[in-house]
């Protein structure tokens, strides 16, 4: 009986609880109903306030403003200074023959080139040094980009066209533009392509069958026969003392070979087919490296059977820039090679490569600069501040074309050196041409790579914080930029190269384009164009003083190198620039012509050559307050 009492109590407790639970269900329904219904009124009432105040920032929505990146120009056909100085200097023919070929190629350049140079800066060259199994491999990996640069370059006769004799005279000239318009969006192939055409250049004066054999190469337009070639001279010791700095020495085979051991320190294009290097030679009888004694050497970098020739890959090295390329250390050790100059006369072969690498130094500058340029001159009809486009502030005219006549400065120069170049290859260059060759092409190389790290830095600018941005592909023509003064030799270098010019040819080169700068303001004088006859004083003004300084103080001209090769460069492309300016006739290459010669074009500081430098270098600094080296 108290069981039975026990389950209906129970029962009772169980009922009452359903009906609680069930009448807090429906209550729990209604709240949340009504929750649900407050939520979207308030949603729905959030949207009608942020249409009305047209307030974007809400989840995927990131506003109305998104920044549009610069368009890409046609490289040929939208650089008026280009098109205009070919019109002036290439015969009508030759201008009718290779200008579909430029205008292709500078759509080419931008449309499937630059995809290709991104992809190479994205995609960095590294080493697999052992493979699995613990063999060392030294497999050098770089991306398909980057092979399919080099299948571009054979196509497209990046190297070829020097040397076909297609158009004579005007052959290198064509090369070089065809460089000009690659070089920007390449992915740093410029830089292989330029110790290939040093290659080629030595090659072709060059008895060597080894060469001859290398000449066909690397000169080919069949990318299953095409070379590339290195240029590997610097070792430990660094710098461009190469002949006191080199340890690599050459033992000779009984079959005419020579194996080299030794160490480069700085090995660029490390995938390269072929490379020329130098070596002292010893033997048993003569053990000793003899001082100053270096030869080159001609070295395929692999072996019938694809296995590296008895190179060993050490490390790539981690440069600030030209990240596309691989440059690395490298131990030679028993690297089988062919003698491809006397003994002793290494230094002396390399002359024609040092010219042709130089020329591409000069050009890669320009192309640098004219890149940002374009680029920032499509930016700046895109971007909007302070209520208009920047085109359209004042200021940034003005500094843009600052720019505009710096760029045009150093391509005129660039151009006319290679044009010279070209006269002299053919067999129809003057001994004045070819001495004003032998002193411009350093001052050349170091002027504008000098105006290329100024150019392109202050290009960036013109796209405020998206030119630091890395995915932007804005930095790395900075980053890049910066190889340009230090390899081939630096501003330094390059002005005591300039001296050992005027030197070794007695002053003829001096007189040579002292004579060639007068001749060209002369004849603008003798022309009817009044306004540019202020330039035109200014220009033989500035070569007098030149002229004058170099005969009162011989004493100073050393430490003056610099300030004198720079002035020399001012002079020159005065004149460049002036007789265009004549030819053209246009308001605009008139302007520029004015621009450049209104600023000071004799540079010499007499009194800062005399003072006491070295004590206002050394100035606090205190050998016992230092701790050791950086790293």
């Amino acid at each position: 009986m108290l069981l039975l009492q026990h389950h209906k109590a129970a029962r009772r407790i169980i009922s009452s609880s359903v009906r609680l639970v069930s009448t807090g269900s429906r209550e729990s329904k209604y709240a949340a109903h009504q929750l649900k219904k407050d939520q979207q009124n308030s949603a729905s009432n959030q949207e009608e306030l942020k249409t009305r105040l047209r307030i974007q920032f809400s989840r995927a929505r990131l506003g109305y403003f998104t920044q549009t990146p610069p368009h890409q120009e046609n490289l040929f056909t939208n650089n008026a200074f280009l098109t205009s100085y070919l019109t002036r200097v290439l015969p009508n023919e030759v201008r009718a023959e290779i200008w579909d070929d430029l205008e292709r190629f500078g759509k080419r350049a931008v449309t499937e080139i630059y995809p290709l140079g991104r992809e190479c800066e994205r995609n960095q060259p590294f080493v697999r040094t052992f493979n699995a199994w613990g063999n060392r491999v030294d497999d050098l990996v770089t991306c398909q980009a980057w092979k399919d640069l080099k299948k571009i370059s054979a196509e497209e006769g990046l190297i070829a066209t020097a040397y076909e004799g297609k158009f004579a005279e005007y052959d290198r000239l064509y090369q070089m533009i065809k460089l000009y318009l690659f070089a920007p969006v390449s992915g740093l192939y410029s830089c292989p392509l330029a110790m290939t055409d040093g290659a080629a250049k030595t090659a072709k004066t060059t008895g060597s069958p080894h060469m001859k054999k290398a000449y066909q190469h690397l000169t080919s337009r069949d990318p299953s026969k095409f070379w590339t070639s290195g240029q590997w001279m610097t070792e430990k010791r660094g710098g461009s003392d190469v002949s006191g700095s080199t340890e690599t020495v050459a033992v000779e085979e009984a079959n005419g070979s020579h194996q080299l051991f030794g160490y480069k320190w700085f090995s660029s294009a490390t995938d390269s087919d072929m490379t020329l290097t130098l070596a002292n030679i010893i033997s048993e009888e003569e053990p000793e490296p003899k001082p100053r004694g270096l030869t080159m050497f001609y070295m395929e970098t692999r072996k019938d059977d694809g296995s590296l020739n008895n190179i060993e890959i050490v490390k790539l090295k981690d440069k600030l820039g030209t990240r596309q390329l691989p440059t690395a250390e490298l131990l030679l050790d028993g690297s089988v090679a062919y003698q491809v100059s006397e003994e002793g006369r290494g230094i002396a072969s390399i002359a024609n490569m040092l010219t042709i690498t130089r020329l591409h130094n000069a050009i890669s500058a320009c192309a640098a600069m004219r890149r940002v340029l374009q680029l920032a001159r499509d930016y700046s009809q895109r971007r909007s501040a302070f209520g208009k486009v920047v085109e359209s502030h004042t200021l940034h005219q003005l500094t843009a074309s600052r720019m505009e006549v710096i760029t045009r400065g150093c391509e005129i120069l660039t151009y006319e050196v290679a044009r010279i170049l070209g006269r002299e290859e053919a067999g129809v260059a003057s001994k004045e041409d070819s001495l004003v060759l032998r002193l411009m092409t350093p001052i050349m190389k170091l002027f504008t790579a000098k105006m290329a790290m100024s150019v392109v830095s202050e290009g960036l600018e013109c796209f405020g914080g998206q030119g630091y941005i890395e995915d932007t592909g804005l930095p790395v023509h900075l980053r890049d930029a910066q190889v340009l003064p230090i390899w081939e030799g630096t501003t330094n270098i390059m002005s005591l190269d300039f001296l050992r010019a005027v030197v070794k040819t007695e002053g003829q080169a001096l007189t040579a384009l002292y004579k060639d700068v007068k001749g060209r303001v002369e004849e603008v004088k003798g022309g009817q164009n009044r306004a540019l006859e202020d330039s035109c004083d200014k220009v033989t003004q500035a070569i007098e003083q030149l002229v004058n300084f170099l005969q009162r103080c011989p004493e100073l001209v050393q430490p003056a190198a610099r300030d004198v090769a720079t002035s020399i460069a001012h002079i020159y492309i005065g004149s460049l620039l002036l007789e265009h300016a004549a030819w053209d006739k246009g308001s605009i290459s008139e302007e520029v012509a004015k621009r450049w010669c209104a600023q000071p074009l004799f540079c010499v500081t007499p009194a800062e050559y005399t003072a006491d430098n070295q004590s206002i270098v050394m100035d606090g600094y205190n050998a016992d307050e230092v701790y050791g080296p950086m790293f």
